[in-house]
């Protein structure tokens, strides 16, 4: 048979090949976006950090000697604290993970970032500020470090405005009825055993819905028990007796 024969199969062909072209624009725009959005972040942070201003040629000011290691490794380190922390406030309040499951989400692309850009921030962190870095190494930290601060940044902006949104409705559902007993839970004028079950109530609405780790809910128990200790008015002694 003619070659001829087969011109028809040219269109699907074509359109099979037309569709993988347009889904890799569109990948590479979304790559080229997000890359975008990165660099411009990471500048928003130098510049807020330094308080850099674009100034004319004329009226730059004079170079200045650079700092000596140990400050800037201890302002390294201190950002790097300061990033862990802000986390941590996420990481060991059930009301905030609660409030934006997304951040505890590691299969969000940004959360997943982040805790990619956490790992090697950590990796490459110097014991001290004491350690003698070769210029190399602290560059390394440094870069380090600020992805760290950008990536952290990104996720958490994401996670705020997704809030609950990735979840289905009867999910969401769960979500605020996890957070309105969560209020009892740690309400001092709420009687000892309310606040003990609405405490088991809250893990039980969470469980399978968002990964609360073990020093969260550690957390939380010392609250539950801190407000049961603080709202329990112990009687006069003779009434008791009496």
């Amino acid at each position: 048979m003619e070659w001829w024969w087969y011109w028809w199969l040219i269109f699907p062909v074509m359109g099979v090949v037309g569709g993988g072209v347009r889904r890799w624009q569109r990948g590479a725009a979304e790559r080229h976006e997000r890359r975008l959005e990165i660099i411009q972040a990471k500048g928003e942070l130098r510049a807020a950090r330094t308080g850099a201003v674009a100034l004319p040629a004329a009226s730059a000011p004079p170079p200045v000697a650079e700092p000596s290691q140990r400050v800037q490794l201890e302002k390294l380190i201190a950002t790097h604290d300061d990033i862990t922390h802000r986390w941590l406030d996420y990481e060991l309040d059930v009301a905030k993970l609660i409030a934006f499951p997304a951040m505890s989400d590691g299969r969000q692309p940004l959360t997943a970032g982040f805790l990619r850009a956490k790992k090697i921030a950590d990796r490459l962190r110097p014991e001290s500020a004491d350690v003698q870095l070769t210029p190399d190494q602290q560059a390394e930290y440094r870069a380090a470090v600020t992805d760290f601060e950008v990536a952290f940044d990104l996720a958490e902006r994401d996670a705020r405005r997704i809030r609950d949104s990735s979840f289905t409705p009867a999910e969401r559902k769960r979500l605020d009825t996890a957070q309105q007993l969560l209020t009892v839970a740690v309400d001092q004028a709420a009687t000892p055993a309310e606040r003990q079950l609405a405490y088991k109530r809250v893990r039980e609405e969470l469980d399978g819905l968002i990964a609360v780790s073990d020093e969260a809910i550690e957390v939380l128990e010392k609250k539950v028990a801190l407000e049961i200790t603080t709202g329990t008015t112990p009687q006069p002694k003779d009434a008791a007796e009496g």
